[in-house]
């Protein structure tokens, strides 16, 4: 199968990527800037729509895999990148999408819990359509969202949340060098959700594109639902690093740190049963995925 992936100087294209030339797949990766990685590779500006549909065209891949995107949360909300924000992850998506439909593509949409209001306890399912994103990132990676649904019928929607990789920067690599210099570290423990580990996700993509079980999914590591704060005890645990975790409110971070730009969702619970329904394998649960992840990283 021939594969195109977007957005892989990323951590999930990276190891989508990977993950594809490990199965024997024809995987070429596209990014706006030069391309790391040693595989074949095109440089693409997705929000350049001729450019787009020439290369899908020449291309004509089976599948598109669309992980490309701005993710700089409070960076959306600035007003001189609203424009910006929304021809990458709105319009870039729909150029793929419009250039997919001609060739036939089945088609890969990385999306968020961020799509929905974040208030609650119950976990978000994959084909609740009660959306109401609470910021400019939520609501381009809805908009990207609909524009695949209302273009295409072979598509993948999958929403992820809490995301670390090998590839870039992270969660973890941040909480591994705070807690390597500080005795005790505040960290919000009333934001629920679930971490996804790139390598893990990368499997599950590609299981999908293998199939034709399209629809909306939600795809983050099992192992239960967890704060910031049950996280970072568990990355200083296996890391062996001795700092404390005080555990504060949103409210009380927001005091000390002042109010991040975007505001955060304290629900990013992720209703996963429709992977199994579908027959898809779970990802493993997210304290082997961390586990694993430091090791790659050699800690």
């Amino acid at each position: 199968m021939k594969v195109l992936v977007t957005g892989t100087s990323g951590q999930l294209g990276y190891d989508v990527m990977e993950e594809l030339l490990r199965r024997g797949h024809e995987a070429i990766g596209a990014d706006r800037s030069e391309v790391g990685g040693d595989f074949e590779k095109v440089q693409l500006d997705i929000t350049d729509a001729e450019r787009v549909f020439k290369v899908v065209d020449e291309l004509k891949p089976d599948a598109i895999i669309h992980c490309a995107a701005w993710t700089n949360v409070d960076g959306a909300e600035e007003p001189e990148n609203l424009k910006k924000v929304r021809a990458v992850n709105v319009e870039g998506t729909r150029n793929l999408a419009e250039a997919a439909k001609k060739v036939d593509a089945k088609f890969v949409y990385i999306s968020t819990d961020y799509v929905f209001n974040g208030e609650g306890n119950e976990p978000w399912r994959a084909d609740d359509k009660n959306y109401a994103p609470i910021n400019v990132y939520g609501q381009s990676k809805l908009d990207g969202e609909l524009a695949v649904a209302e273009i295409l019928d072979k598509y993948f929607i999958v929403r992820i949340a809490w995301v670390f990789g090998r590839n870039g920067k992270n969660f973890v690599k941040t909480m591994l060098k705070v807690g390597a210099g500080h005795e005790v570290v505040k960290v919000v423990d009333d934001q629920i959700g679930t971490p996804t580990y790139t390598y893990d996700l990368a499997r599950l993509l590609v299981d999908m594109i293998e199939s034709d079980k399209y629809g909306y999914y939600h795809a983050t590591n099992e192992g239960g639902y967890i704060s910031w704060a049950d996280f970072t005890e568990e990355i200083f645990r296996q890391a062996g690093i001795d700092s404390k975790v005080e555990r504060v409110t949103t409210e009380e971070y927001e005091k000390i740190a002042g109010k991040t730009v975007a505001k955060r969702p304290f629900n990013s619970r992720l209703d996963k049963s429709k992977l199994v329904e579908a027959g898809f394998e779970p990802l493993p649960t997210w304290q082997d995925a961390l586990e694993r992840y430091l090791k790659e990283i050699k800690i």
